[in-house]
């Protein structure tokens, strides 16, 4: 994870695919303030890149998409708007 950001919050999706991550991620960040930081693991890069699209479609802004080994990835949203 990046020093220079803090997670408020970390959602652990690791083993689990669409729609469920998709669902699971927007509940998630849209239950949080704006300016607030949500880290999310997966372990399955087209989850990653699908998650990716839906937070920037909804204008929030992705920090970070780093995959960290063979599987994980750690995505890094900030909450923009209500």
């Amino acid at each position: 994870m990046d020093e220079a950001i803090i997670p408020d919050k970390r959602l652990n999706l690791k083993g689990f695919r669409c729609p469920y991550t998709f669902v699971k991620s927007r509940l998630t960040i849209e239950a949080m303030t704006p300016g607030e930081v949500l880290e999310i693991i997966v372990d399955y890069e087209g989850v990653s890149g699908s998650i990716l699209k839906s937070m920037e479609d909804h204008r929030h802004r992705v920090l970070k998409a780093q995959k960290t080994n063979e599987t994980d990835w750690i995505l890094l949203v900030r909450k923009e708007m209500e």
